[in-house]
């Protein structure tokens, strides 16, 4: 384990198999069509390469940049889009694929983004919700974990920029984050 994580949170192993599963349940929604799936960068860029290593129907890949963080651990309540997408969503079923749900605020965005574009339907995928934290009605179509109040890193979650490589989830002490 990291020094700078207080414990793991969820293992290696219990990553992978319930990635697996989330990418059978997504695969029989969508027998027959051809999804666009929006991987969210920076965040769910491992989760992502994994979910759509098991995905077995056809698919588009694209990739927006978002963020409502700044440098800190705190949202600053403005959503930046950095990248946009390079496909058209109109009339086409999308599914994203973010690392955590916290505030909703981010998804919430996205997804009214999308159907103003004219997206078929919009899916959330997601890695991590924080059930407790929300504050938008947004909720996932497909989740991994539900998690408490804890700050994360790891399997690409981060903290100024750092830690994403860890292969585990894990709690960041929280001496890191409030200095």
């Amino acid at each position: 384990m990291h020094q700078d994580c207080e414990r793991v949170l969820i293992t290696e192993e219990e990553l992978r198999r319930r990635v697996e599963e989330i990418a059978r349940a997504v695969n029989g929604r969508y027998q027959g069509g051809t999804p666009i799936v929006v991987g969210i960068l920076k965040g769910s860029i491992i989760f992502f390469a994994d979910f759509i290593r098991h995905l077995e129907i056809p698919i588009r890949l694209d990739f927006m940049s978002v963020s409502s963080y700044g440098e800190g651990a705190a949202s600053s309540g403005k959503l930046r889009i950095r990248k946009d997408l390079d496909s058209d969503v109109s009339g086409r079923d999308v599914i994203l694929v973010e690392d955590i749900i916290d505030s909703g605020f981010t998804l919430a965005n996205l997804k009214k983004l999308f159907e103003e574009r004219g997206a078929r339907s919009v899916c959330i995928v997601t890695l991590l919700n924080k059930k407790d934290r929300r504050e938008y009605d947004v909720f996932p179509d497909f989740n991994c974990f539900d998690i408490e109040n804890e700050f994360v890193v790891g399997y690409g979650l981060d903290y100024d920029e750092r830690y994403r490589n860890l292969p585990y989830i894990g709690i960041l002490k929280r001496e890191i984050y409030e200095t």
